[in-house]
């Protein structure tokens, strides 16, 4: 049996640069991946077929053929030739609808699992990559086995970074309610030319502050998600949760993605471990005390 963590990523920064003509849209964005994470485990059965188990997570997820994870396995067996006999069990432990790219992640862990258990050689990692795009837009950057990359494009074009050491310490905070991808974007105006230039040096002085010197107050003060300008004013829960997050000391807080989760980032883990207790006080909210990984 083969066992993967899929883990999960904030966006430190996100900025939408335009909607292109196949109706998706183009991103400046800085992926950063942190220690929560689903569980997949893989292995070959004497029936022919594809079986999906999921156990945790909200009820209602859906038939599992609907599911990344099978739609990953399918694209696997199809794309390499192989007669699929598997079965996966996935353990959800990241939120749904949250933004924090559980769903590709697990789709990455799949499609890397299933290279393992079927002994693919290092020579068909290129092919993989190309199925991950196939399947969504962050897929790709889960494949990498980065802590962080830019992303640009839909996100599918990447670019490893590496920061200097002086990582700050993680509160994540999913407030309960998830807001969907399509909804966000379906209600996004886009930034006038001058802004959007302005956030993307903001973009690449952020980058390049964190390959000399970790973070510090002038990173913070970069950090930027074009995303919450349609969500904080409808979502009421993801507004309060990130205030309440600066409130109570978090040195920054942003939303996630395309919300709902969103996290404060502390300088010491004493600091994030006092701001977790007091988050997980308030009803509702799922509350994870974490780090870059």
């Amino acid at each position: 049996m083969i066992k993967v963590k899929a883990y999960a990523k904030i966006n430190l920064f996100l900025e939408v640069t335009r909607r292109r003509p196949d109706g998706y849209h183009d991103l400046k964005t800085l992926f950063a991946r942190i220690g929560v994470s689903d569980r997949l485990s893989l292995r070959k059965t004497a029936a022919p077929g594809i079986r999906l188990l999921v156990k945790g997570g909200p009820r209602g997820l859906g038939r599992p053929e609907e599911n990344l994870v099978y739609r990953a396995a399918e694209r696997f067996f199809t794309g390499f030739g192989v007669s699929p006999a598997v079965e996966i069990i996935l353990e959800k432990n990241i939120p749904v609808g949250a933004g924090l790219g559980g769903g590709s992640s697990d789709a990455a862990a799949a499609l890397l699992g299933l290279a393992r258990l079927y002994k693919l050689p290092r020579g068909a990692s290129g092919r993989l990559m190309k199925l991950a795009a196939a399947l969504g837009s962050d897929v790709p950057f889960f494949m990498l086995g980065a802590g962080m990359a830019e992303g640009s494009g839909r996100g599918e074009k990447l670019k490893v970074l590496e920061p200097a050491a002086g990582l700050p310490h993680i509160v994540l905070v999913y407030p309960g309610v998830p807001v969907y991808t399509k909804e966000v974007y379906g209600g996004l105006k886009l930034g006038g030319a001058s802004e959007i230039n302005r956030r993307l040096r903001d973009f690449r002085r952020l980058s390049g502050l964190l390959k000399k010197g970790g973070f510090g107050p002038e990173q913070y003060a970069l950090l930027f998600n074009r995303l919450e300008d349609p969500v904080l004013p409808k979502h009421r829960a993801v507004r309060l949760a990130r205030e309440k997050l600066l409130k109570l000391g978090a040195e920054a807080a942003l939303m996630s993605g395309s919300g709902a989760s969103v996290f404060g980032l502390c300088r010491s883990r004493a600091a994030a471990a006092g701001l977790a207790a007091e988050m997980k006080c308030i009803r509702g909210y799922t509350v994870f005390l974490t780090k870059f990984c």
